[in-house]
């Protein structure tokens, strides 16, 4: 069993330490977890993402958030979601952003320029792992017996704005290892909440793999209010829907972001269109006696992935969320019913 450690995040200097993945060292990874990039509702886009997705412009925002500028680098802020825009175009951009998650200690997993989609493996932050007597005695010598509970995998999507610029969104997705008996003698693999801090500390050394000073890119992450977005499950139409009090821009990049942590597979997106192409797959598709992870993400042929739409309209500062199915046509199952709860619980 992993060393059980707190859940909370720990930021600075040299607490975040993913270095053992980046040597090329493949960590130790329990089973389930090696299943993860299966087609699942948690599995990230592969082959299948259509290159449409990352050719349609971005609009400029017209609302207001909390922006910071540092060259050609700037840093934007809508509640806890933070973003980078920068004044380059995305082919520029890939090589160094990609070495970026190569030096802090990762590998990759999904490395596509064409989709604007990049991934890192399932990593462990060893920088939480307690520093006692014993690992300072023996040192590197027993370091590999020593592990966290914890496992995490970071998202990289780039996507063109109108003005020829980027805007590069990282996100996050964590695993925990917790008993699941009540002797304590068996263990599974289940979801923890993305971790906000998290992503923006590595949009912060991100600042810095661009030409940000280090001590710069602090204040400026720091900055901005954190403004309150009211979002709410509603029933439309005899169908369940995500209500946003935002107008669409803002509404489309917090819907992006919400499908990118909760690890939808994203096939192709329309922004013109106000819609994502997401597969998912039904909960109740593994079987009982399967562990967690086991039940969310073993491909099972029998029970496919279904597909949907994610469908944003606007109207003036309100925009409405609904899930539609693969030929367009409003969506009133269970299915809809989960997938607007884990939206809404991302969107909060």
């Amino acid at each position: 069993m992993c060393t059980a450690l707190s859940a909370c995040s720990v930021l600075e200097g040299e607490k975040v330490d993913y270095k053992s993945a980046g040597k090329g060292v493949s960590l130790e990874v329990p089973p389930d977890l090696n299943q993860l990039t299966r087609e699942t509702r948690y599995t990230v886009p592969g082959g299948s993402v259509t290159a449409s997705a990352y050719q349609v412009g971005q609009a400029a925002p017209n609302a207001p958030t909390a922006t910071t500028t540092l060259g050609d680098v700037r840093i934007e802020r809508d509640g806890s979601k933070r973003w980078l825009v920068i004044n380059r175009p995305a082919d520029q951009l890939w090589g160094p952003v990609r070495d970026f998650w190569l030096e802090s200690g990762f590998l990759l997993t999904l490395d596509q320029s064409s989709l604007g989609i990049m991934e890192t493996d399932w990593a462990e932050n060893r920088a939480k792992i307690p520093q006692d007597f014993i690992r300072n005695a023996l040192g590197k010598l027993i370091d590999s017996v020593y592990s966290t509970a914890e496992r995490d995998r970071f998202r990289t999507r780039l996507e063109r704005s109108a003005n020829g610029g980027t805007e590069i969104y990282i996100s996050h997705r964590g695993m925990i290892e917790v008993y699941s008996t009540t002797q304590k003698d068996q263990t599974v693999w289940q979801a923890r909440p993305s971790d906000p801090e998290l992503e923006t500390e590595f949009l912060r050394r991100l600042m810095i793999r661009l030409g940000v000073p280090a001590e710069q890119s602090r204040a400026v992450v720091a900055s901005g209010g954190a403004a309150k977005t009211t979002s709410r499950i509603a029933t439309l139409n005899n169908a369940p829907v995500v209500q946003i009090d935002e107008g669409f821009d803002r509404a489309w990049r917090r819907v992006g972001l919400a499908l990118d942590r909760t690890g939808f597979t994203v096939e192709d997106r329309d922004r013109a269109q106000g819609v994502y192409f997401v597969r998912y797959v039904e909960p109740n598709a593994a079987k009982k006696d399967e562990g967690f992870l086991a039940k969310l993400f073993k491909k099972d042929e029998s029970d496919p992935p279904l597909k949907f739409r994610i469908s944003l309209k606007s109207a003036g500062d309100t925009t409405t969320v609904s899930v539609l199915n693969a030929n367009g046509a409003v969506e009133t199952s269970a299915n809809a019913q989960r997938i607007v709860q884990v939206l809404a619980d991302d969107l909060k």
